[in-house]
């Protein structure tokens, strides 16, 4: 396949889904609020009146049901209809997908469980505990069942139990940065952005593909959901881009960049995906420290922490993107970095979360 074909794909995969998302965003924007569908002020929530749910169930459908369509098409076309229409190009790209079916097939169900999980603790508020035992399993099928690792040079083991707990945590970690308009939403585009960039320097196709899909789904959403927002994702869509981000770092991380390039690049997820995951940790600590469960919701999360400091919330979660901005610009270098430049962007990127720390920590009294 050539690159011009393959990158004329992966835009007609990010406009389609984008379209798509759009038109589902906005019926939600309707239906929503006539169904009861609303996210009601109070507890640690922020907002003064009932705001809409609905652009979860958008961003789902948005990017579930092409993917579905691919796999469909993918086990009842013949190659040589789609070399005699499309050409060999896309033929070649044809028969990558029909190898991916079955994993396909477990990522899509992976999907559907984690948000109708989250669908279901929107309409009636789940134990954390619950949802993250649903969370483990759906982790455990796809790790074990799509065959999806990290860390595979580690003995089977140890690479089941890493890749797990990397869903679980890049899971809540957008599920937790859903606190404040535009931020999950936003912050996800991006990174999965800088995924594209880096699975094509790396020769892939299957995680742009997946990503562009990815990207057209939430942006779509993210319109409405800019500040002031219009709509919420709820669980239902913050658990899912979580589940989504993870799919796609662990693809990066695993199929072809792993074998051909040196060990200490497949740092590239925690670079792209240092700033949530930074909020994460953070948040946990600040809980932990109070002696409260890490999974109860509170206003202590990093957008919180900025608006403390006299930052507007729009400019709260603009400084998010630019710091998630900076440090995906800093992981596309790393899959043709050499040890020293590694350890620079580490560097660079344990400095900007640095200059993060410094900027939401605690105003001093003067005496």
């Amino acid at each position: 396949m050539t690159r011009l074909t393959l990158l004329a794909l992966l835009v007609a995969a990010l406009l389609g889904t984008l379209l798509l998302a759009l038109v589902l965003t906005a019926l939600a924007l309707r239906l929503a609020p006539r169904l009861g569908y609303v996210d009601r002020p109070g507890g640690h929530k922020s907002h003064q009146k009932p705001m809409p749910y609905g652009g979860g169930v958008a961003i789902f459908l948005a990017a579930w049901l092409p993917i579905v369509a691919a796999v469909v098409l993918a086990t009842t076309v013949s190659p040589g209809w789609v070399a005699e229409t499309f050409g060999e190009d896309v033929r070649a790209y044809f028969g990558g997908m029909q190898t991916r079916v079955g994993q396909m097939m477990v990522i899509l169900l992976g999907a559907l469980i984690i948000h109708v999980l989250g669908l279901i603790d929107d309409l009636r508020p789940l134990g954390a505990t619950f949802k993250l035992i649903v969370i483990v399993g759906v982790s455990l099928f796809v790790v074990l069942i799509g065959d999806l690792r990290v860390g595979v040079m580690w003995g089977p083991a140890v690479s089941v139990v890493l890749t797990v707990a990397w869903f679980v945590v890049i899971i809540n970690a957008f599920n937790f940065l859903d606190n404040m308009d535009g931020l999950s939403a936003g912050v996800a585009w991006l990174c999965l952005a800088f995924f594209t960039i880096c699975g094509l320097m790396a020769g892939q196709v299957l995680v742009p593909a997946l990503a562009c899909v990815f990207l057209g789904a939430i942006g779509g959403f993210w319109v409405f959901n800019f500040p002031p927002a219009r709509i919420f994702m709820g669980d239902a869509g913050s658990l899912l881009i979580g589940y989504m981000l993870a799919v796609v770092s662990v693809l990066t991380t695993y199929y072809h960049s792993g074998h051909q390039t040196p060990p200490y690049a497949l740092a590239m997820p925690l670079v792209i995906l240092a700033v949530p995951l930074y909020d994460f940790v953070s948040v946990v600590a600040i809980r932990l420290a109070e002696g409260r469960s890490p999974l109860r919701g509170d206003q202590r999360h990093f957008s919180h922490r900025l608006v403390e400091r006299g930052l507007g919330r729009r400019l709260a979660v603009l400084t998010i993107y630019l710091a998630t901005a900076t440090t995906g610009l800093a992981a596309t270098l790393l899959p043709g970095a050499d040890l020293r430049q590694t350890i620079t962007i580490g560097i660079l990127v344990l400095m900007v979360l640095a200059i993060v720390a410094i900027l939401e920590s605690p105003l001093r009294k003067e005496a």
